[in-house]
């Protein structure tokens, strides 16, 4: 072999086993919550209502006027047995009418206008420190263009009553079939809001909260205030929850759906967004956690893996980019990689109960990949220090009647 040709293979083979070595963590993350996401958590014993849980579902809204009524009605029609139910909707520096549509249907609105802290952190943070005087004991917060499901506000409840810090309840797709993609975010959505949570509980570690679908305690409010004002606050408020030693029970019995949209610029929007989003909080909290770890604080290694985990699209194409290297070992490693992705997306089908519809769109992610890829410099955007808050385009609002 010419000494170029050698050389040329040397730098492969370290390049591959670089990317191998940075891909080890994410890989390790997902093989651990696949195989413990499997099975659905033991239904523990609930305890009795003696008096009813008084519960404050609070909405956040900038200008959702074509769906807040929709989202306010569905939570009434909730079945409420043993729940003392308060509904807010926070009109976050709204120029529609969605304070007044909110109103008509049954909700108390809160208005709040401050157009240098816009964001859905500013405005949950808002709705605390307003309803800190309230008997309520827990929070829960749905999205403006989403729908619950019938037992969401008793298995709420109950978690609460059973002595939670903190719930995330299954958050899925409500239009999956609008277009394939949001078919395959369905699948995605189901992996990563489905899946992977059930797999932390079964392993007895804090479920995460995903942004939507999510409540916390009086207790927990006051103990750790809802400071968290990045394109990704659930993520920054779960890990300063974390931090405080506290722990999100997952309930696997209900579920949130909200809109994805199919087509126009919210779907790169909402992408770049919780991928950049999420790409900051790698940047700013892994020192952190590391150092946390290295303290023998053990219960953070979960969190620290799923940091390190790439979006699913992206490190597929990674595992594919070192699959041919000449390194056995590597090569191994990629083999290995890409069978556990197909597991978990497989696993994922089945968790958010969609099966075989799900992996039928599994054809077209050649194509899902290659737009993900080309929001490449979108995501490092967003993961600017400085990146401000877009709202996400609604379905709604991109099929005209």
């Amino acid at each position: 072999m010419m000494p170029a040709m050698a050389h040329a293979m040397t730098a492969w083979i370290c390049c591959s086993f670089l990317v191998a070595l940075a891909l080890l963590p994410g890989t390790l993350e997902l093989l651990l919550l696949t195989v413990a996401g499997l099975f659905r958590p033991r239904k523990t014993a609930q305890k009795s209502a003696q008096e009813p849980f008084a519960l404050t579902v609070v909405i956040p809204a900038h200008n959702e006027k074509l769906t807040i009524a929709r989202c306010v009605r569905s939570v009434f029609a909730a079945e409420a047995t043993g729940v003392d139910l308060r509904v807010v909707v926070v009109a976050d520096n709204c120029t529609d009418q969605t304070a007044s549509i909110a109103r008509s249907a049954g909700a108390r609105v809160l208005e709040r206008f401050d157009t240098s802290q816009r964001g859905k952190g500013y405005a949950l943070h808002y709705a605390f420190e307003s309803l800190s005087d309230t008997d309520t004991q827990a929070f829960a917060i749905v999205d403006a263009d989403t729908e619950v499901e019938r037992n969401f506000l008793i298995e709420t409840a109950a978690a609460f009553r059973s002595g939670a810090d903190a719930t995330q309840c299954r958050y899925l797709v409500r239009n999956p079939d609008s277009s394939i993609r949001t078919r395959l975010m369905g699948l995605t959505l189901a992996a990563y809001n489905v899946l992977r949570p059930r797999g932390r509980a079964n392993l007895g570690l804090s479920a995460g909260l995903y942004g939507n679908g999510f409540a916390l305690s009086t207790q927990t409010v006051r103990a750790v205030p809802y400071c968290a004002y990045s394109v990704v606050e659930d993520l920054e408020y779960h890990l300063a929850l974390l931090r405080s030693s506290r722990k999100v029970t997952f309930i696997d019995r209900t579920t949130v759906y909200a809109d994805m949209p199919a087509a126009g610029p919210g779907v790169e929007n909402q992408r770049a967004r919780w991928e950049g989003g999420r790409l900051r909080m790698a940047f700013v909290q892994l020192p952190g956690l590391l150092k946390r770890i290295a303290q023998l604080n053990f219960r953070l290694v979960e969190p620290c893996l799923d940091l390190l985990l790439l979006p699913l699209a992206f490190h597929v194409v990674l595992l594919l980019a070192i699959l041919p290297t000449p390194s056995i070992l590597v090569r191994g490693f990629a083999e290995m990689g890409l069978l556990t992705a197909v597991l978990h997306l497989s696993a994922a089908a089945f968790a958010a109960g969609n099966g075989f519809r799900d992996l039928a769109a599994l054809a077209s992610a050649p194509f899902y990949i290659l737009w993900k890829l080309f929001l490449i410099p979108r995501v490092f955007q967003a993961s600017r220090k400085n990146a401000e808050w877009i709202r996400t385009e609604r379905v709604a609002e991109v099929i005209k009647p």
